[in-house]
């Protein structure tokens, strides 16, 4: 218990111990802003996104997280101002499996486009709470257990050589999981949509609508994925400052980046072996000293910018296949 104790009060002792006060300030009033923008301005009504509206809203999400890491770089120097746009590279490039499930789930359920961006919301909310609580938690085991990095590599490059080596299979149906079992043996579920609803009561008994059930899924699925995020990011830089931030506007601009890549990110064949190969490299990178190779800030961000757009433009080169009759 008393370590438990001593673990908690590192989180809250360290998570300024890196940046002063009002960076942190400047961070918070950032993704207030954002958060209200998307809120009240983006998404006011509940309505079919359209594509040129959605990619605007996306670009300004990509155009305030850039001048954001402008602004690390100024502030915290060149080299923190790399870690940070390396991060918020990786952190986006692995939300591509977030993409995908939400897409999956969204189909699953049947729910209708102009709905989802209230479950993304939401979803996007409890992320960036257990996001914050992971990282503390990252952190004060780095601090305290630095060796802990050496397992976070191990572990990095057994999940990137895993994606490379893994063929993508047909998912099974949501309603087969073991999460929607559970909440249906627990709650009253209703399994049609009630307009934007969560919650539903009907003669006297309050019903779970298939919008719960998909902010449920996505959020159980962001902690997963944060798993295999959080140690790459720590591998990356340890300065919380960088991770949090990097890791939260990669999160923001989610909602509408699946609206505008949802239909069509199964066409990017070569980006999942491309962030396979960054994986590797994050994790092998931490023992390449023992070996007198030293890995600078600009040469991990130029690897990275690399392997992504390498990938993407294989894709976009890559000839549709043809069925053969």
């Amino acid at each position: 218990m008393d370590s438990l104790t001593d673990m908690f009060t590192t989180i809250s002792a360290t998570a300024g111990h890196l940046s002063p006060f009002w960076l942190w300030t400047w961070f918070g009033v950032a993704v207030v802003l954002l958060l209200a923008a998307d809120l009240f301005w983006f998404n006011r009504k509940n309505e079919e996104p359209h594509f040129w509206h959605t990619f605007w809203i996306c670009m300004a999400y990509i155009a305030v997280a850039l001048l954001f890491g402008a602004f690390v770089w100024v502030e915290d120097g060149p080299n923190k101002g790399m870690d940070y746009f390396t991060g918020y590279l990786l952190e986006k490039s692995l939300s591509m499996d977030n993409i995908f499930v939400m897409s999956m789930v969204f189909a699953a359920l049947g729910v209708p486009s102009k709905y989802q961006h209230r479950v993304l919301f939401w979803g996007i909310l409890g992320a960036l709470v257990m996001r914050g609580i992971l990282i503390g938690v990252g952190d004060a085991l780095v601090v305290r257990f630095h060796w802990i990095l050496y397992l976070f590599s191990a572990f990095l490059i057994y999940t990137g050589i895993k994606m490379l080596l893994t063929k993508e299979e047909e998912q099974g149906s949501i309603k087969d999981t073991k999460i929607y079992q559970m909440m249906s043996k627990f709650f009253h579920v209703t399994h049609e949509i009630r307009g934007e609803h969560f919650f539903v009561k009907e003669n006297g008994r309050r019903y779970i609508t298939p919008l719960f059930f998909a902010l449920l899924i996505i959020e159980t699925m962001d902690v997963v994925f944060a798993l295999d995020s959080i140690p790459a990011i720590f591998l990356v830089t340890t300065d919380v400052y960088v991770v949090y931030t990097s890791n939260i506007f990669a999160i923001l601009g989610l909602r509408a980046l699946y609206f505008l890549l949802a239909s069509i990110i199964k066409k990017f064949h070569y980006l999942k072996p491309a962030i396979s190969i960054i994986l590797i490299f994050i994790g092998i990178k931490i023992f390449l000293p023992r070996f007198g190779i030293e890995v600078e800030e600009w040469q991990s961000l130029t690897v990275t910018v690399g392997l992504l757009a390498g990938g993407i433009i294989l894709s976009l080169l890559k000839k549709p296949e043809t069925d053969v009759e």
